[in-house]
């Protein structure tokens, strides 16, 4: 459940304290980078990566940014080729994010990356979102912090105006200074591809292709095999994922907790995928709140391909 009541603490070394007790407890916090307020969350915690979407009210789970302390940290989640190095040498620490393939075990939550082989990674220059990364000692998933489809936040009093009992601190660290979201480039081969435009202007044409990070309208992760919705029991040769009273070969949240669901989503289809039964079904999830971005991750994974 979200907090009752929202706390805002100025940047000072007990903000942070008490912003990054909050982070290893596994709750996001509202905190201010260069580009606008994000809300940060343990990027290796599924859950608490959930709790995000949850506050946010995201209509889908599209990837999210990975923040990290420096080029060496990102180094440990991404596959950077020379191109990529040389982009991060040069503006990081900075309002550009480099999409990267992910490496294998990285420990970042699936629902993170939405599913995909690739990671959005960003070294933020903002002293509180550095001292965050550092007191936390891990990264931090943080998409912008505000009510999804509302103003991107450049001031604490904005997240405070569209996140109020939604989360449980915000650190008050001033006016952004860029106030936009980070440029977004693709380093995953090939020529660099310019995914969002922002503060950093890079030479490269803007992407049309399908979805790589934040900000971009397209399906996300789909299981090769069938996946049939709301179905309350399994047919023959279906891996049935569960949710509340639906038991299944594994279970979203055998007590109906929509956050618990979200945050085991990914990691299920994953699971289901790898069986050897030959198609999926999955319970149903309800309509509201997180499950309404539950539902419709699942609506495009039963999308027909192209």
């Amino acid at each position: 459940m979200s907090p009752p009541d929202t706390e805002v603490l100025p940047f000072d070394d007990a903000g942070i304290a008490r912003a990054a007790a909050l982070v290893l407890a596994g709750q996001p916090v509202a905190v201010p980078t260069e580009t606008v307020y994000g809300l940060a969350a343990d990027a290796t915690n599924a859950a608490a990566v959930a709790r995000i979407y949850e506050a946010k009210g995201r209509p889908s789970f599209n990837p999210l940014i990975v923040h990290v302390a420096n080029l060496a940290a990102a180094e440990q989640l991404g596959l950077f080729d020379d191109t990529a190095r040389a982009l991060a040498e040069a503006h990081w620490p900075g309002p550009l994010t480099i999409v990267v393939p992910a490496r294998p075990d990285n420990g970042i939550a699936l629902l993170v990356t939405a599913g995909l082989a690739t990671i959005a990674i960003r070294v933020p220059a903002h002293p509180a979102m550095q001292a965050l990364l550092g007191a936390t000692n891990c990264p931090l998933a943080a998409p912008s912090a505000n009510a999804s489809g509302r103003i991107s936040p450049t001031r604490a009093a904005h997240v405070l105006a569209s996140l109020d009992g939604r989360i449980a601190l915000i650190i008050d660290g001033g006016p952004t200074t860029q106030g936009i979201e980070s440029t977004i480039v693709a380093a995953t081969g090939g020529p660099v591809r310019l995914l969002r435009r922002g503060p950093i202007q890079i030479d490269a044409k803007l992407s049309s292709g399908g979805i790589e990070a934040p900000g971009m309208m397209a399906s996300h992760y789909a299981p090769q095999k069938p996946l049939r919705l709301d179905a309350t029991a399994a047919q023959d040769d279906e891996y049935l994922i569960g949710f509340g009273g639906v038991a299944g070969d594994s279970s979203l949240s055998e007590t109906g907790d929509l956050t618990e669901a979200a945050a085991r989503l990914f990691d299920l289809l994953h699971q289901a995928d790898a069986s050897p039964k030959s198609r999926i079904a999955i319970a149903p999830i309800p309509n509201d709140g997180i499950g309404a971005a539950i539902r419709d991750r699942l609506s495009r994974a039963t999308a027909p391909r192209g």
